[in-house]
């Protein structure tokens, strides 16, 4: 019998202690809670891992745990966080006041269950609007709460840069969203199966992790304060992913690439999502649907662009109104892109009021750069 010498290959060698980490991290959370996909185990692991580097971050990315009903795993991915994250403060229906005093110079992790109960209506959104306005300014360094205090009312700068985890059902405020990692929760489908969870038997494995976690990424901190990693995303989106990227790329291993896949799909996902709301750029990208569809004509009247919106059996805006999206509503979402009607000729030579296709231009390149499968002959400028 020969003995083997072949040398081992980088695929055979160990893992360094960070990527470990990071795989022990991530196994432990997908024992207990079972996300959407396994980009968004990788986005959670990075997330928590990244809360223990806090003072080398420009930007503080949210982690935004929503679910379209009860039971779809919210609360117990919340449990997994109390126990990983650095300094976790748990906050339930918490006041502004309380959450910006809870942050200090060195920030904990805000852990906010029930995000529904604060912005789940109009309503409930309008009442909490300094909560919406704390948690935006959070996510950047720098952002300040300025209040008085004390009776010779001393004006006083309570620091608002924190991480947060924000879990409830339905959708957060858009601004929320716009600043999160996002992981949408589902019920557990037959079949499926998760260890139930035991504070008193399993927080201490979660605990000794976060330490490990800890202990790995603090010294750290100078050398992650001077990376900037390549993105696979840009602009906001790269701000919030930015820290994930660098802790992926510390830990080294199989982690770079995973969390830069975990990036392009979960902000493709996102702007689809995105996408299907009818008050932002989803019309954008309806309007230039209709162009590309008929050819890309100079113009279109009023009357022809809200027949093709409105007949488009996928698209909200024939439920717009009783009778579908209205010449004033479009007129009134399409001025916040500084896109207006007014006098087109059309090929018959009459003159009617509607929209001239090189108005949209420069929005369709701003707001929807990426031109849908449909759109075969669609601008990509």
């Amino acid at each position: 019998m020969t003995e083997n010498t072949a040398q081992p290959t980088q695929h055979d060698a160990p893992p360094s202690p960070g990527a470990a980490l990071l795989d022990e991290l991530r196994d432990v959370i997908a024992r207990f809670v079972i996300p959407p996909h396994h980009h968004a185990l990788d986005a959670t692991a990075l997330w928590v891992a990244a809360t223990h580097l806090q003072a080398a971050w420009q930007h503080a990315p949210c982690l935004a745990v929503v679910g379209p009903a009860k039971r779809c795993g919210k609360s117990r991915l919340l449990d997994m966080l109390t126990e990983t994250v650095h300094a976790p403060v748990i906050t339930v229906n918490s006041t502004p006041a309380a959450v910006f005093r809870s942050i200090t110079e060195e920030p904990p992790t805000l852990l906010v269950d029930e995000a529904d109960t604060l912005f789940g209506t109009p309503r409930m959104a309008e009442r909490n609007e300094e909560m919406r306005g704390l948690l935006n300014a959070g996510h950047q360094r720098g952002r300040y709460v300025l209040r008085v205090i004390g009776n010779d009312h001393t004006p006083h700068h309570f620091p608002t840069f924190a991480m947060t985890a924000l879990a409830g059902i339905g959708e957060l405020p858009d601004t929320v969203m716009d600043r999160s990692i996002v992981i949408r929760m589902r019920r557990r489908a037959y079949g499926e199966r998760v260890s139930p969870y035991r504070t008193r038997r399993d927080s201490s494995r979660l605990r000794a992790i976060r330490d490990r976690v800890a202990a790995w990424a603090r010294p750290l901190t100078a050398h992650a304060l001077g990376l900037e990693p390549q993105m696979p995303v840009e602009d906001r989106a790269a701000d919030t992913w930015e820290p994930l990227i660098i802790v992926a790329d510390l830990a080294g291993g199989p982690w770079a690439a995973r969390a830069r896949a975990a990036c392009a799909r979960m902000v493709a996902d996102e702007a689809r999502a995105e996408a299907d709301h009818p008050d932002n750029a989803r019309l954008l990208a309806d309007v230039r649907r209709v162009f590309a569809t008929a050819g890309d004509p100079d113009c279109f009247s009023t009357d022809q662009l809200l027949f093709a919106l409105n007949s488009a059996p996928e698209a909200p805006w024939g439920e717009h109104t009783r009778t579908g999206l209205t010449a004033r509503a479009l007129a009134g979402l399409l001025r916040d892109y500084d896109i207006r009607s007014g006098n087109v000729r059309m090929p018959d030579h009459t003159q009617r009021k509607g929209y001239a296709r090189a108005k949209f231009t420069d929005a369709w390149r701003r707001y929807c750069p990426t031109v849908h499968p449909l759109d075969a002959t669609a601008p990509t400028t």
